[in-house]
């Protein structure tokens, strides 16, 4: 399916190859990286955009570029943790609520409703400041933050299905709620899934560097995205490269995941997909 995604939609097609280019940046970047992210250079401090730096020093006379591959390691290890930890918890809960129903789904569902009631950097604020700081905490605060958004697509999508005859037949020849609810319910909600799952990848990404600029994630002088846009912040009139080439890369690495999610919800969606064959 994404190959077929990918051969029909360019613009897909280039959100991939960017990831892949990032992805293989992050994973090999010890081997790729001309110099070492944390060393401290004070003689090449604030260096402008060279030959010998690419995308120039930091005010410690760091590698912009070296730290860029090296901190999108952290910053993709966020968003795509953030987005497990989430994608589980939301499909289990939602599950269990689409299929049992009654007072079960009422009582959670408040409480969803009410994790809903606060923005979503707010309530990863709060889980940050009981967990404490660091990049696993990071991780799990921004997967808390998504939660309720997938219990209500999961759920909603639960309720849909399980009306159809094929489920009421299951439960007719007398097949447990759960051999139900794996077998005959859950596959048939995988395509929202997947497409919600995109879009929270790039939104994970977005608000673990916003929690890693607040000084709420790795510590310094650790590579990450957020960490080196906040380093650079007093520095932008003097030294603009700082602060630019991390706030590209997350641009860059949010706009190509939403090129990939949008093809790929227009592919699983029949209803779009019906429009665009017209």
């Amino acid at each position: 399916m994404l190959r077929r995604v990918l051969r029909r939609r360019k613009s897909a097609l280039a959100g991939a190859v960017i990831l892949a280019v990032i992805a293989l940046a992050a994973l090999f970047a010890p081997a790729l990286a001309p110099y070492d992210p944390i060393k401290i250079r004070p003689g090449e401090a604030l260096s402008p955009p060279s030959l010998a730096y690419p995308f120039g020093t930091d005010q410690y006379g760091r590698d912009i570029l070296s730290r860029a591959m090296t901190g999108a390691r952290l910053s993709l290890l966020t968003g795509l943790g953030a987005v497990a930890v989430a994608l589980t918890a939301g499909v289990v809960v939602g599950l269990a609520c689409g299929v049992a129903g009654g007072w079960t789904d009422l009582m959670v569902m408040r409480v969803v409703d009410i994790m809903m009631a606060f923005p979503g950097i707010l309530m990863a604020l709060v889980v940050v400041a009981v967990l404490g700081q660091g990049t696993l905490n990071v991780m799990l605060a921004v997967g808390v933050s998504l939660i309720p958004t997938f219990v209500r697509l999961v759920r909603g999508d639960v309720l849909s299905v399980r009306e159809n005859a094929y489920v009421e037949a299951a439960r007719a020849l007398g097949c447990w709620p759960t051999r139900v609810a794996l077998r005959h319910v859950l596959p048939n909600v995988v395509a929202p899934i997947i497409v919600i799952s995109t879009v929270a990848i790039a939104w994970s990404i977005i608000l673990g560097a916003s929690l890693s600029f607040l000084g709420l994630g790795p510590r310094p002088p650790i590579p990450e995205w957020g960490i080196d846009l906040s380093g650079g912040r007093n520095y932008l009139l003097r030294a603009w490269w700082i602060s630019s080439v991390p706030g590209f890369c997350i641009m860059l690495t949010v706009v190509a995941v939403n090129l990939v999610g949008d093809a790929l919800r227009d592919e699983l969606d029949p209803r779009l997909r019906s429009l665009a064959n017209l």
